[in-house]
């Protein structure tokens, strides 16, 4: 969130709550930066299927979507701005076999969906472009239960959460509709190198020349200092609390309160892990 007000101070931006969220939080973002909570059912959505919603409210509006463990580095609106399709998304290469792990198995889709076909693009879903209105909640509902929590109807043939389908359902609609997706390099991801991007060229009084999200997908660590790329996280966190109340020592203790809570999230797990090991042995 601080990196989006660091490059566009007036811009709405909206929460997408799908779960349990402190009301603390929404109350800070709202009072410091004039976030507002978006208008979508409330509820218990299950992973990321909230980020759906977006599709299926006022027709025409252009938006994006962000996970929680992005920042931009740079005015990454401009690569909408100029782009006529209603859709944008990182233009990904995967293997094959990468596909079928992170998104869906397309041949194995064809036994419920015979025209089913191999994906044109796949594209990770914690960043992209749409536009609502074009697509309807009847393009998913072959594949998504619209209950509370959402869940995949065919979830052994698609990735968990809203990633796998909402591939599935763009590839399928671009082979009536071939300029309905647009795909540009968006996305970077710290699993490669990231060398090139400089705090001193992201802050820079000009403005940044990077148009692209630097998504942290499949890590977690105890605090942001134990991330790679850490510096990048740290300069928008410091941003954040330059215009905060509490400042730097708030910072300071809420870095340390969220280590502590991961440890203890992360050794409650190992110990039910292990009960549940111990009462498998004795019943086998």
């Amino acid at each position: 969130m601080a990196s989006v007000r660091f490059f566009y101070p007036d811009i709405p931006i909206r929460l997408l709550i799908g779960g349990r969220v402190s009301g603390a939080l929404v109350h800070e973002l709202h009072r410091l930066w004039g976030v507002e909570v978006a208008s979508v059912e409330p509820g218990e959505y299950g992973w990321g299927f909230v980020k759906l919603e977006p599709l299926f409210l006022n027709s025409g509006k252009r938006f994006l979507v962000l996970d929680s463990d992005t920042v931009l580095v740079g005015p990454v609106l401009n690569a909408f701005a100029d782009c006529a399709a209603p859709f944008l998304v990182d233009d990904e290469s995967q293997t094959e076999d990468e596909t079928r792990r992170l998104y869906y198995d397309w041949q194995k889709v064809r036994s419920v969906d015979p025209a089913a076909a191999q994906p044109r693009f796949v594209f990770n879903s914690g960043q992209w472009f749409g536009t609502s209105g074009t697509l309807q909640r009847e393009d998913f509902s072959p594949w998504i239960d619209w209950s509370m929590p959402r869940a995949l109807r065919h979830p052994e043939l698609f990735m968990p959460g809203d990633q796998g389908i909402l591939n599935y359902v763009l590839n399928k609609n671009t082979r009536h509709n071939e300029a309905l997706v647009a795909r540009r390099k968006i996305m970077r991801w710290p699993g490669h190198t990231l060398d090139d991007l400089k705090i001193a060229d992201i802050g820079r009084p000009e403005g940044s020349p990077f148009c692209q999200i630097v998504h942290w997908a499949g890590y977690k660590a105890p605090r942001l200092e134990s991330l790679p790329r850490a510096d990048l996280l740290l300069f928008f966190e410091r941003f954040y609390y330059k215009y905060h109340g509490g400042g730097e020592p708030l910072r300071l203790q809420r870095s340390l309160r969220a280590g502590l809570e991961f440890r203890l999230r992360r050794l409650t797990v190992k110990f039910r892990q292990r009960v549940e090991a111990m009462r498998a042995q004795r019943t086998a």
